[in-house]
């Protein structure tokens, strides 16, 4: 055997040797503690709430097992059918609404403007403050600051608070949840452009390219993957809507702004437990299947939530 083959077949072993290696016992012991705590905390909660769904348990006292009763209740209930399509409506609308308006402040905020690190700082803001805070001041501002100024303008349709519109109360809650979820979108989408090499544009302006076609052209496609990732948080952040709406309509008026989250939580203190477990295992179910379509979506793009 050469020298050459000799080399070749010792790195390969050392190779091997280096995959096989054990880990140290040190990092089980850092790993134990978040394996107990989701666990007892996560794990344990869920599998016996799937266990009570059934059941006819109403959250104390003695149950008796009704198999998959609760389960056919919940495809056939109404409200538990508006509730969901109401979920994705404002789910799809609100992705949309937040990941155009976050692109465009990137565009804006990564092109060759003055202070742009500082209006990245304030534009972040809304991010750090807390969903049900943003809720309420959002709330006044619907209830009597709108309605005040549309009343001093003459503009009848918004001299009444649209949150007590049963057609427009929907529409608060998708601004004022776009307004909050956008900061992170726009961080996501700063990295992405700050990550394309300044010399394409270049090359596409040199070709002649307009600035619309530069964006379709070469923006777009080398961005695809964060807007997938925009997205597919955005969704699965949607779907769990609950302090918003809790602080803005209180799921009315009626209940044509109750989401999933909403419903469940509320059949939990009104005697429902069992059932409401039946629809929240659902409504896991459904998240899990909008996880693997994240999944199989990302796969092979090179990116890491």
């Amino acid at each position: 055997m050469s020298v050459s083959a000799r080399v070749a077949r010792g790195a390969a072993g050392a190779s091997r040797r280096a995959g096989r290696r054990r880990v140290e016992p040190v990092f089980y012991w850092f790993l134990l503690p978040t394996l107990l705590l989701f666990t007892a905390l996560v794990l344990l909660p869920a599998v016996v709430g799937v266990f009570y769904s059934f059941t006819d348990y109403v959250g104390f006292g003695d149950w008796s097992f009704v198999g998959i009763t609760n389960y056919r209740a919940v495809f056939s209930d109404p409200a538990v059918f508006d509730a969901y399509a109401f979920t994705i409506g404002f789910a799809l609308v609100t992705v949309i609404l937040a990941q155009a308006v976050a692109l465009a402040l990137a565009l804006g905020l990564t092109s060759r403007i003055r202070y742009a690190t500082a209006l990245r700082s304030i534009f972040v803001i809304p991010m750090v403050i807390s969903g049900i805070v943003i809720a309420y001041v959002f709330n006044y501002l619907f209830s009597n600051t709108l309605p005040s100024v549309a009343g001093s303008i003459g503009f009848g349709p918004l001299e009444e608070s649209i949150l007590g519109n049963p057609d427009l109360a929907w529409i608060a809650i998708v601004i004022v949840s776009a307004w909050q979820t956008i900061p992170g979108a726009l961080l996501i989408y700063i990295a992405g452009l700050l990550s394309i090499p300044h010399e394409l544009y270049e090359a596409a302006a040199i070709d002649g390219a307009s600035p619309w076609r530069r964006f379709r052209s070469v923006t777009l496609p080398l961005i695809a993957g964060f807007i997938l990732i925009n997205t597919i948080l955005g969704i699965k952040g949607y779907l769990n809507a609950y302090d918003i709406i809790v602080a803005l309509t209180q799921g009315g008026p009626g209940t044509e702004t109750r989401s999933v989250a909403m419903t469940i939580f509320t059949g939990y203190t009104g005697g429902d437990y069992a059932y409401q477990m039946a629809n929240a295992t659902v409504f896991f179910v459904l998240t899990v299947v909008v996880s693997l379509l994240q999944l199989l979506a990302t796969r092979g793009r090179g990116l890491r939530l």
